[in-house]
């Protein structure tokens, strides 16, 4: 019997994606991707909130085919 592909998560067209998400998309641990952004390498959020923090859809977007691009 033959294992299921892997299922690839799919970015909405618009919106913002909370760090659960992101990291779906985007596999780093929660410290590195904290460490991320302060060194500028990943997006800055959006505070929705006093304890709600999302990412846009298109810096997330950006952000993976810039690190694709790079891998190429």
């Amino acid at each position: 019997m033959q294992g299921n592909p892997p299922v690839i998560p799919i970015l909405p067209a618009t919106g913002f994606l909370r760090l659960p998400e992101v990291l779906r998309h985007y596999p780093v641990s929660r410290s590195a991707w904290w460490a991320g952004i302060r060194a500028g390498r990943y997006p800055q959020g959006v505070k929705l909130g006093p304890n709600t923090t999302a990412w846009r859809v298109e810096d997330i977007r950006a952000l993976i085919e810039r690190t694709s691009a790079k891998a190429a």
